[in-house]
């Protein structure tokens, strides 16, 4: 009799402490806090939502906008990501209109892209155009015309060299001697009229802005 009832007293302990003991525990996705089964507790965090991958170089919200890269070609040329293989240049400096119009590209600008306005299906904006301006594109990789002595670029520039075209015209050509003009005179000087020229001077060459006059001397 005895030994049934002490058989009973720990059965009942062990059932009271087995019923304590669960009611204590937050099971991983059980009910906690409000929640649902197979639902977070309310207040409980979750695993942060990485951002979204950064988009290459050469691809932005400006069709060519500066710091961006095309693909070869003057005449006909994409818009392409920087790190890829098809990259040839970048822009330094993108303007609206012509260049005949608008701003002067930077002094070592190998070549200009000139953008004639477009109308595709989506273009940098959403308003389906694209207008017409011109990108002033710095080489990759070199050559670089553009450089002074280079032979090339858009604008003639102090230290480059050029050779008497004829009809009072002078035009551009590499200072070491690799165009296919031997170089006649080197621009040493800008500036802003022909009185600022040194005395060695023996050619005016027209450069434009705000320094006009190329001071220039045989070589």
């Amino acid at each position: 009799m005895r030994k049934g009832i002490s058989v009973g007293v720990i059965c009942g302990l062990l059932a009271l402490l087995g019923a304590l003991v669960t009611g204590c525990q937050s099971p991983s996705g059980g009910i906690a806090g409000g929640g649902r089964p197979g639902e977070p507790a309310s207040g409980s965090t979750t695993a942060a939502v990485p951002p979204a991958a950064t988009r290459p170089s050469g691809y932005g919200a400006v069709f060519l906008g500066v710091g961006e890269c095309s693909s070869f070609g003057t005449t006909s040329f994409t818009e392409v990501s920087c790190d890829g293989e098809r990259a040839a240049a970048r822009v330094s400096a993108r303007h609206d209109g012509t260049v005949r119009g608008g701003p002067r590209c930077p002094d070592t600008t190998d070549f200009v892209l000139h953008i004639s306005e477009q109308r595709p299906a989506s273009d940098e904006d959403g308003d389906g155009t694209v207008p017409q301006g011109y990108a002033c594109m710095r080489n990759l990789q070199p050559p670089h015309p553009g450089d002074p002595g280079g032979g090339g670029g858009p604008r003639t520039i102090a230290g480059d060299c050029v050779y008497d075209s004829g009809d009072r015209q002078v035009r551009e050509t590499a200072c070491d001697g690799t165009g296919d003009r031997e170089p006649e005179y080197k621009v040493t000087r800008a500036v802003a009229e022909r009185a600022g020229c040194p005395a060695p001077t023996a050619l005016y060459v027209r450069l434009g802005g705000d320094r006009p006059v190329g001071c220039a001397r045989p070589l």
